[in-house]
């Protein structure tokens, strides 16, 4: 098991049960690790700072009693932010019509990065109308690298955020 599988295992029951969902937990660094995790609400209000500090201390908590990281690290617990990481299958159900890139671990057609306008999946596919064009792409979520969202203005707009807020 991988050492991001193991913490997720570790955190996720703390983080859920304070009421946040778990978006995503990288490993990072060879001199000195970074240890990165990402939450959001699960009442989808936005995320503040005192919620990232409560956080913080509760994962902290549970990371020194179980101690899965035998070097030195630092921890980063954040919000995914407006222009998110997309990582579980439902994630790109969740945000169905919202602008996308996605990048693949290997290859269709010669492509690697796809963007479009999200479609949801069928099965475990998602579903992508690519930008500019009429064609719609089909990719195993297994296969998918990296997704996220695209900074758009109508992606702020459902927010509740304009251009001149940030």
């Amino acid at each position: 098991m991988e050492l991001a599988d193991r913490i997720v295992e570790l955190v996720r029951p703390t983080i859920e049960g304070l009421g946040y969902l778990l978006v995503r937990v990288q490993v990072s660094g060879r001199q000195r690790l970074r240890l990165q995790i990402m939450a959001e609400r699960a009442d989808d209000q936005p995320m503040m700072v005192d919620d990232c500090a409560l956080l913080s201390r509760a994962v902290s908590a549970v990371l020194d009693v179980e101690d899965p990281i035998s070097a030195a690290y630092t921890l980063e617990l954040s919000s995914p932010g407006i222009d998110r990481p997309l990582v579980q299958l439902a994630d790109f159900e969740r945000f169905i019509g919202k602008e996308a890139r996605v990048e693949l671990s290997r290859p269709i057609d010669g492509r690697r990065r796809f963007q479009g306008r999200l479609l949801g999946t069928r099965g475990e596919m998602v579903r992508l109308a690519l930008a500019g064009s009429n064609i719609e792409v089909e990719v195993a979520h297994a296969d998918i690298q990296r997704a996220k969202l695209v900074l758009t203005d109508e992606l702020l707009s459902a927010c509740g955020r304009s251009q001149a807020d940030l």
